[in-house]
């Protein structure tokens, strides 16, 4: 049986170890790490799950060109992993336990939400499966349209199982079972839900709004209700009598044995049940600690010195600018950019703008950094502050993305940024401006652009001077 998991792929940490004491100047813990587990998070744990029981599994996801998404793809050797490019930095979850109780959880990279890139070879791996899992960790993939075209045409022929996210994509029309736990059911309903026949209401109309064939509910302890075509029918856990010290990954679980259980021919009601034993199965024999391969003994700096650890272990994040004109020059698309001090912008500055995006299909600004200006027009200069330039410059609808430089010239950002198209002001004349050499190193461009007559900063200031 072949399986495709599709969804946001996350690197999950774990860090055991012993608290008995506090820091010396704050209210909290100091833990003595002995233990560190590493293991695929999100769609990355169905599929890890799926290929140690034994299947064929195919992982559609998106992934960054950092350590942290090396490492995943280490982790991930059973697995094929397709991954378009994820643009921005991979999301990092680190859990922090003392003595069996969690005690800090540390996010990294996982604010941005960068909108992946979805190639062919993503959509061919969806329309080969035999059964479709899309884990929907609310990080934009499952949005792309592409990609969702693809999952609601494998879903006419092959079941697919949603897991979904309150902050993620709605799922796909005819989806076999999408399965919120308790609390999202809550979220996606925006009203109170108290006792099963609550649930079931709540479930009935998220199976109208999504044209699902059913909803499972997944109710913990309690087993799951079904909301299916038929009638809706609560399934009760066995009785197992475990004690479940971390649930993590028992809603993984769950969504990958009921895909498994309805591509194998059985029908919703039975394939529920053996998705409940699944996790059941799964919890009592550790949950995710249980799983292979993502053991690692801690790096020696760890009880030396951190400042040591912390220069080895240092990566560049690539800015929102760079990971932007990657994605657009992956798909043959042209990277415009502009440059300049935009202090007091005016419509002069739009004009240019608006006349430069026109000329590609993003638009990336080279902002002169506040030193930067100060060297170039004087210590009365700028007039408005390097971020608040950088929040007017996001604002317009016609620019992408920004990028500070702080030398007198943009040419070293140029030969790093690589745009594809370099725009000034026809007050320049091309063939003489240093840009036009560098960019024709890589094939680039350089165009000028009409100004618009009697707009300047200068005579801007200087207008706003003599109103005093």
């Amino acid at each position: 049986m072949r399986l495709a998991v599709v969804g946001d792929t996350l690197m999950d940490i774990d860090l055991h170890g012993h608290a008995s004491r506090l820091c010396p100047d704050a209210p909290a813990p100091v833990v003595e790490v002995g233990r560190r587990l590493e293991r695929a998070g999100g769609a990355g744990l169905v599929a890890t799950m799926l290929a140690e029981d034994g299947h064929d599994v195919d992982l559609v996801t998106a992934l960054s060109n950092d350590q942290a998404a090396a490492r995943l793809r280490a982790l991930l050797s059973g697995v094929r992993v397709t991954a378009g490019a994820l643009g921005g930095p991979t999301p990092v979850k680190m859990r922090v336990i003392a003595d069996g109780q969690r005690v800090a959880r540390i996010d990294e990279g996982c604010g941005q939400k960068p909108f992946p890139l979805v190639d062919e070879v993503m959509l061919e791996r969806i329309a080969g499966a035999d059964a479709i899992v899309v884990a929907d960790y609310g990080r934009r993939l499952a949005e792309a349209p592409t990609l969702r075209a693809a999952i609601e045409s494998a879903a006419r022929h092959v079941p697919v199982v949603w897991d979904p996210h309150p902050q993620g994509a709605r799922p796909v029309s005819k989806a076999a079972a999408v399965t919120p736990n308790l609390p999202e059911l809550l979220a996606f309903s925006g009203r109170a839900v108290n006792g099963l026949g609550a649930v079931a209401t709540a479930a009935g109309r998220l199976r109208q709004r999504w044209n699902a064939e059913a909803v499972v509910v997944t109710l913990a302890e309690r087993g799951a209700l079904v909301c299916g075509p038929d009638a809706d029918t609560h399934i009760a856990a066995p009785a197992a009598g475990l004690r479940i010290e971390d649930s993590c990954g028992a809603g993984d679980r769950f969504a990958a044995s009921l895909a498994v259980a309805l591509a194998s021919g059985h029908g919703l009601e039975r394939a529920v049940e053996a998705a409940i034993s699944g996790a059941v199965e799964f919890l009592g024999g550790g949950g995710v600690s249980s799983l292979e391969g993502g053991q690692m003994p801690l790096p020696p700096a760890a009880s030396g010195d951190v400042s040591e650890a912390l220069a080895v272990g240092e990566e560049q994040e690539e800015s929102a600018a760079f990971a932007l004109a990657r994605r657009v020059q992956s798909t043959g698309g042209r990277v415009v950019a502009a440059g300049g001090c935009f202090d007091l912008l005016h419509a002069g500055h739009l004009r240019l703008l608006e006349a430069a995006r026109d000329l590609g299909d993003c638009l990336i600004v080279c902002l002169n950094s506040d030193e930067s200006i100060r060297r170039l027009k004087g210590d009365c200069r700028p007039l408005m502050s390097q971020a608040d330039r950088v929040d007017l410059l996001l604002g317009l609808s016609c620019v992408d993305a920004v990028e500070v430089f702080s030398e007198d010239t943009p040419e070293q950002l140029l030969k790093a940024l690589r745009p594809d198209v370099w725009v000034k002001g026809a007050d320049y004349d091309a063939d003489r401006l240093p840009e036009t050499a560098l960019l024709r190193e890589w094939g680039g461009d350089v165009v000028t652009v009409p100004l618009e007559p009697g707009r300047s900063t200068t005579g801007l200031a200087s207008a706003i001077a003599g109103l005093g």
